[in-house]
């Protein structure tokens, strides 16, 4: 990544996982309601603020990693931003690109979060929390949850309600060993959403731990955990490799296994360190995009 030297602000902007993730038949307003247990992962991509210009209001975009579109969540959270602060000065962003795309793991969402917290801090413009969530509901419903994380180098954890915008942290437990495998399938939002509202009928019955259960059942032995996504079945049925990856997770002995977000990412949970290390030796082997995290 060139000129890093003459940048103002690093951020670093990390990827999540849907615990759970309850997806509700489509609103009036067009959204989605969720109920979710959000926690935030130590895979992070890498963003370096560069001011330009004294005007212009441009934001350019450098991505080592992937090719982004001319509008992206950058573009929009810089736009929003401007428009709150009156900011009108030209930046550059150059983003290291980590989490994978399409792989629901919120990368481009956490990257809008963490460029509005470089913004803020370049410019100095002291958002409140009524701004910073002005900006993140205009850019994208997985914004809220990053743009409350705070300290992106520690756990994160929160039920997430309405289309994301109701964020309740809780305590993140220590004791959960994860093993995180992205095949190579990119599923986009939109497509998933679109195979959701055609898999489930208007009346379908959820299955799941109910909005009030979530954080009792985070808390319990793993083992007993019901949590379901409502995207792991039609995505399933869409792309077989998602559900040769949760078999995969189940055959080396994970607690609990399941897709983040609308995939295609899957994740399992061991009891222990050395479960999850000799799990992701074994997957590692097969998948070429495979990682192991702590949750403390």
């Amino acid at each position: 990544m060139s000129m890093l030297m003459l940048c103002d602000v690093r951020v670093l902007a990390p990827a999540k996982i849907n615990i759970g993730l309850r997806v509700m038949p489509v609103r009036a307003d067009g959204y989605h309601g969720i109920e979710s247990i959000f926690q935030t992962l130590p895979l992070y991509d890498e963003l370096a603020l560069q001011r330009i210009g004294d005007s212009g209001n441009k934001c350019l975009v450098e991505c080592n990693g992937m090719l982004l579109p001319e509008k992206n969540t950058l573009t929009s959270a810089y736009e929003v931003f401007c428009e709150v602060t009156g900011v009108t000065k030209s930046v550059r962003v150059y983003l290291e690109k980590n989490i994978p795309s399409g792989a629901g793991l919120g990368g481009g969402s956490s990257d809008a979060a963490s460029l509005i917290n470089a913004l803020d801090a370049v410019y100095g413009t002291s958002l409140s929390l009524e701004q910073r969530r002005y900006i993140a509901g205009k850019v994208g419903s997985d914004v809220f949850f990053f743009a409350e994380c705070g300290d992106v180098t520690k756990p994160f954890v929160a039920l997430v309600k309405g289309r994301g915008e109701v964020v309740n942290p809780i305590v993140p437990r220590q004791d959960l060993f994860f093993v995180l495998i992205c095949p190579d399938v990119h599923s986009s939002t939109g497509e998933a959403y679109r195979l959701v509202d055609k898999w489930y009928s208007p009346d379908w019955k959820w299955n799941g731990c109910s909005a009030s259960q979530l954080e009792g059942v985070y808390n319990s032995p793993v083992e007993t955990w019901d949590f379901v996504n409502s995207f792991t079945a039609p995505l399933v049925q869409q792309y077989p490799l998602i559900g040769e990856c949760l078999q995969n997770l189940k055959d080396v002995g994970a607690s609990f296994a399941q897709m983040s977000g609308s995939g295609s990412a899957v994740f399992g949970i061991f009891s222990s360190k050395n479960s999850a290390d000799c799990a992701f030796l074994k997957l590692r082997e097969k998948w070429k995009r495979c990682y192991t995290f702590a949750s403390s």
